[in-house]
């Protein structure tokens, strides 16, 4: 999980940092095309990320498929429809998702299906806690579809207007996610017992970022949402105690 976090969050890096351009990203492509043919020097986390590849049959796919995402990033974005933002989401967070389920371990065919849609549910709540970072950055990620039909424009983005249309538009988005996360829910079953109390943490600690969006009637644009420390503590534990 660590080496596949570290390469997930230099793809992350390589699209977000001062001066972050295709070409960075299209090396980053190349070494990984390197390290799953056994060469593995141009990254120090490549020789670990090889080994859990290897060693977990994780379809290579899954890796371009995060580097494709965030690839996508470097310049402005714009979606037209639910159907596109949902492309970028399979793209920059269930691909995390449908590799993790590989180190967990899982048997039923149903679980990628289910991991997907997980990851959907995560991205979303990403994009609603992050509206104000990422408008900064010419990134609008909420479908034109639903700002039109709830009457709120990019400009009022921008400008951090909590109007009544706003909280409308973020109520409907809120219960798309949730919907994702109700879908979602029976992989939990289906990922082996060991990995159960893990994934059940991670789950609970984003739909918990999602309520807590939800009772500040999203107060998006003074401050960044999130959970605390003690809140993460408490939900580790939780989860880790009843999968005992």
């Amino acid at each position: 999980m660590c080496a596949v976090y570290a390469f997930m969050r230099r793809c992350d890096d390589l699209s977000d940092e001062p001066g972050a351009n295709r070409a960075s990203l299209d090396q980053w492509r190349a070494a990984l095309a390197d390290a799953l043919a056994g060469r593995c020097d141009a990254h120090p986390v490549l020789p670990a990320l090889h080994d859990t590849i290897e060693r977990y049959q994780i379809p290579a796919r899954y890796l371009h498929e995060m580097i494709d995402g965030v690839t996508s990033d470097l310049e402005p974005r714009r979606f037209e429809t639910f159907e596109q933002l949902y492309r970028y989401c399979y793209l920059v967070a269930s691909t995390a998702g449908l590799t993790t389920i590989h180190i967990l371990g899982f048997d039923s065919s149903d679980a990628p299906l289910l991991a997907e849609k997980c990851g959907i549910a995560f991205q979303l709540t990403n994009i609603l806690r992050d509206i104000r970072e990422d408008t900064e950055r010419g990134r609008i990620y909420l479908p034109a579809e639903d700002l039109a039909h709830f009457h709120v424009t990019e400009d009022d983005l921008r400008a951090g207007l909590r109007t009544p249309e706003f909280i409308d538009l973020m109520d409907f988005e809120a219960d798309r996610a949730r919907e994702y996360y109700h879908e979602s829910r029976p992989l939990l079953g289906l990922v082996h017992k060991s990995g159960r109390a893990s994934l059940g943490a991670l789950i609970s600690i984003y739909s918990g970022l999602l309520d807590r969006i939800e009772r500040s009637n999203y107060d998006v644009f003074t401050r960044r949402v999130s959970l605390t420390a003690a809140q993460k503590s408490w939900i580790v534990l939780r989860a880790f105690g009843s999968c005992k």
